[in-house]
């Protein structure tokens, strides 16, 4: 395997691919009153242009991992295919029923995106190259979120909605384009890394390792925090006599910064094998970064915080799925999808609940940094030796 020269066309293209389909997910996380504005429907209603995703996830994430696990190749161009599908039906009028139908579109393909994330690396890279592969979907997804942003405060007024729709639709079919190209010319390494299930159930593989289990507990911590701090940093800082300005800035810093810091801090993990110290410091400053908010808000202190946060908890995301690929095998693909599942619950749960804890930042921050310490035993009882690849892919390392 490494003898082979790794295809990172592949993985760029996915990169651009995957990046896109970010951009639709938080295509009006910005500007939703301009949106409620410019479609005639309220903020709430605006809100399922983004909450239909994970909705959808939880439903289709197993089911799309194991998709992946059978027909790669041809599970991530019907993705690309449903990404350009759903993107194009919102050209087709400017009103809110034709976008919600095609965010729907797109969020069904989306589990077939992120899913895919360890596949293609492994598929198209020498063993060396996966966890840079790796890193880079994951860091993606990230420049994704940031260029959603971005869009928003270029195009924020009622009048710019067709606009940011156009653009946005544009990205997504290059970027489909791109993928099917890719994946079309360019064939897999040809290579068998991994130990075959050998006929059992790919879900049985993933879920009875101990250590796949322990991390879809950590992701659904982390991730709660990231998502809740995405959706309620301005309100919560509103408050405390934070712009929206500068919530805006603080929030972009905080993804630019988790974008280097993804594309940097697994790869050197990877290679030195401190996965286990990186992940105890990234869970710590979730919980550290939340409760300082919660003490001392200001926008000082959400630059310190969220900064720290972009570098230092987001780059947990590559980290965990990197170990997860290395652990499953061949079940990879539903391994990554019981991760990404269990990101999209934790969201949904801390989201919400931090949602009926808007008018009180103080007890919300402290909320957030609850969740993450949840987490920080499942961490610091590691055993480095635990973070290894199973001898038999039947019988999964034990973690102590």
């Amino acid at each position: 395997m490494s003898q082979q020269s790794s295809r990172w066309s592949v993985i760029f293209a996915f990169a651009l691919f995957a990046a896109s389909t970010q951009i639709l997910w938080l295509n009006f996380a910005g500007v939703s009153t301009s949106a409620a504005a410019h479609y005639g429907v309220s903020e709430t209603a605006i809100g399922w242009f983004a909450q239909v995703f994970p909705l959808i996830y939880i439903v289709l994430a197993i089911p799309a991992g194991l998709m992946l696990d059978r027909v790669f190749r041809n599970s991530l161009a019907i993705g690309a295919v449903l990404t350009a599908v759903g993107a194009a039906l919102r050209l087709v009028s400017d009103d809110f029923a034709w976008i919600l139908a095609g965010q729907t579109v797109i969020a069904v393909a989306q589990p077939l995106v992120l899913n895919a994330i360890a596949g293609i690396a492994v598929r198209y890279l020498n063993e060396r190259d996966i966890p840079r592969g790796i890193a880079i979907g994951s860091a993606s997804t990230f420049a994704g979120n940031g260029v959603a942003f971005i869009l928003a405060a270029v195009l924020p007024e009622p009048d710019d909605m067709a606009k940011l729709v156009g653009i946005s639709t544009v990205i997504a079919l290059v970027g489909s384009a791109v993928m099917l190209i890719a994946l079309a010319r360019v064939p897999a390494m040809p290579h068998a890394a991994y130990i075959p299930t050998q006929g059992r159930p790919a879900l049985r593989v993933a879920w009875g390792d101990p250590l796949i289990r322990r991390m879809c507990v950590v992701v659904f911590c982390t991730f709660g925090v990231f998502v809740s701090l995405t959706t309620f940093t301005q309100p919560l800082l509103a408050q405390a006599d934070v712009s929206i300005t500068d919530a805006s800035m603080i929030l972009l810093v905080n993804v630019l910064a988790g974008v280097v810091a993804s594309l940097w801090l697994p790869v050197r993990a990877a290679r030195r094998q401190v996965q286990r110290p990186l992940l105890i410091v990234g869970v710590v400053v979730a919980v550290l970064g939340p409760l300082l908010l919660a003490f001392a808000p200001g926008t000082s202190t959400g630059y310190i915080s969220l900064l720290a946060i972009g570098l230092l908890m987001m780059p947990l995301l590559p980290i965990i799925l990197e170990l997860t690929e290395r652990r499953a095998g061949a079940a990879q693909g539903t391994a990554t999808g019981l991760i990404w599942l269990s990101g999209n619950v934790g969201g949904l749960v801390v989201a919400t609940i931090v949602g009926l804890l808007v008018d009180q930042p103080t007890i919300a921050f402290v909320v957030i940094g609850a969740f993450a310490l949840l987490s920080l035993p499942l961490v610091a009882t590691l055993r480095r030796s635990t973070l290894n690849p199973p001898a038999d892919a039947e019988q999964p390392v034990p973690v102590d």
